[in-house]
């Protein structure tokens, strides 16, 4: 733990550095020393250590990234471990070092706690200031917090959620630091805390940039934690709260039509410039996940079988993958080359948001109509049809199907699949065939908690971390 809790003093010394070595004095024992304002939120700026937030094994194990056949057959690793649902597989020795979602996600919280112990002592800016740049802290470390806790921890049940073993929660920045393994109600008790914070400190509807969460980002991020909390009327006020301040969605028709002799020519594979980037109108909170975000990087493959889980006429999925033939698998190879938004948060997943809790709520017109709004940006004229369901199971159903199509390549779709199946009644059973042999994986698989890194049980700093899975 001790080596993600030092990474926001080099961060900070590191972004100093380039951006501006007039900010900095030489202090005792050679710590560089931020004290301005200016000099504490350029950590928010620099998007590898502090928006950056990769996840691939919850995809893995949802099949929402495809891995060759060989691979499949001859390699084993973390990544074929949990495509191939192998439940006996000691998890333990596969993670053997390190993992992004905990190097990458305690690095964040150390930078945001940082922000939140020093600023208030910051020179050169007024209270306000210091609120606003403090606001973000407190949104971003409840962001990552909510996937971290997602992630390495059983899925919130409210009557277990207090004695289920959950991740460290630490408040400091400082080497050496005292952490201790929370609970998961204690972790999602601090993220609550924390998004009501920021609004607490004034953040405000429009930030400085896309990578500075704004208000509708902390009220979607609101709804994402009462949706997982089951506590549903909560999470539609919040939902329909960002959707108030900020519900545009992106014209996928337009983008179509204008790479359209590209995408459906079957033998063109020339990249296509992702149009899901910092400017994208649907961002709330732009925070990288698979692909760097210091160079554009092409979009993951999927199999054919997840690729037929879209709707006919999706636009972006048109858009995003074409068919592919190499020498030893047939796939759907991902077109774009860019950047995307995968751990932040955007009004697509919004308005799923407040469709299901209206569905939940017995609304059922009323969470067709809001699926709709979303559907009718993706899904071609052509194809377009309403959505029509007659009880909540048929409308979580459609809804879902939208969500995990909307939502791929994101953590999302693995948190949704855990929340249904520690709630019951919308469990799913996985099952798949390879290689003439049936392969199933079951709604109480310990795979759906990811095991800690091998470095982050060895070397915990100044606390003691257990496994929660194996």
């Amino acid at each position: 733990m001790k080596k993600y809790i030092s990474l926001a003093l080099i961060v900070l010394t590191a972004v100093i550095t380039v951006s501006c070595d007039n900010y900095i004095d030489v202090m005792p024992k050679g710590m560089r020393i931020p004290k301005t304002l200016a000099e504490y939120e350029a950590l928010l700026r620099y998007e590898y250590a502090v928006n950056y937030l990769p996840s691939l094994q919850d995809q893995y194990l949802l099949n929402d990234r495809f891995v060759g056949a060989n691979n499949c057959r001859n390699v084993d690793d973390l990544r074929t471990a949990h495509y191939m649902w192998k439940d006996s597989r000691d998890r333990t020795e596969l993670n053997a070092s390190a993992e992004d979602v905990f190097d990458n996600g305690y690095g964040i919280i150390g930078i945001a706690n940082t922000i939140i112990e020093e600023v208030p002592g910051a020179t050169e800016a007024t209270e306000a200031q210091k609120a606003e740049v403090m606001a973000y802290a407190y949104a971003i470390r409840a962001f990552v917090l909510f996937q971290v806790v997602n992630y390495y921890a059983d899925a919130y049940t409210p009557e277990k959620a207090a004695a289920t073993p959950g991740i460290p929660l630490i408040y400091s920045g400082g080497l050496g630091s005292p952490w201790h393994q929370g609970s998961v109600k204690e972790v999602y008790d601090q993220i609550l805390a924390d998004f009501n914070k920021a609004i607490e400190l004034g953040i405000p509807e429009t930030s400085m940039t896309a990578i500075h969460p704004n208000r509708a980002a902390v009220e979607g991020g609101l709804a994402r934690v009462y949706l997982s909390m089951r506590d549903y009327d909560k999470a539609l006020s919040h939902a329909e709260a960002a959707l108030k301040l900020h519900g545009e969605l992106f014209d996928w028709l337009e983008f179509y039509n204008s790479y359209k002799e590209r995408i459906e020519n079957p033998e063109d594979y020339t990249a296509i410039t992702s149009p899901m980037a910092h400017t994208c109108v649907e961002n709330l909170w732009f925070c990288s996940g698979n692909g760097n975000p210091n160079y554009p990087c092409r979009d993951m493959d999927i199999s054919i079988e997840r690729a037929a889980r879209f709707e006919q006429g999706d636009m972006k999925f048109l858009v995003r993958w074409k068919k592919y033939q190499s020498s030893t698998d047939l796939y759907y190879q991902g077109i774009l080359s860019g950047y995307y938004n995968l751990a932040g948060i955007a009004t697509p997943e919004v308005y799923m948001i407040k469709a299901e809790c209206q569905a939940r709520n017995g609304a059922v017109d009323d969470a067709m109509q809001t699926l709709d709004i979303l559907r009718k940006s993706r899904i071609h004229p052509d194809f377009y049809q309403p959505s029509s369901a007659s009880t909540t199971a048929e409308a979580i159903e459609l809804i879902r199907r939208t969500k995990d199509n909307e939502m791929m390549n994101t953590m999302i779709p693995f948190i949704d699949m855990k929340r249904y199946n520690a709630e019951g009644t919308y469990a799913r059973t996985l099952t798949k065939e390879f290689d003439g042999q049936r392969y199933e994986l079951k709604p109480d698989s310990h795979l759906w908690t990811m095991v800690f890194p091998a470095n982050a049980i060895n070397r915990p700093g100044n606390g003691v971390l257990t496994q929660n899975s194996k």
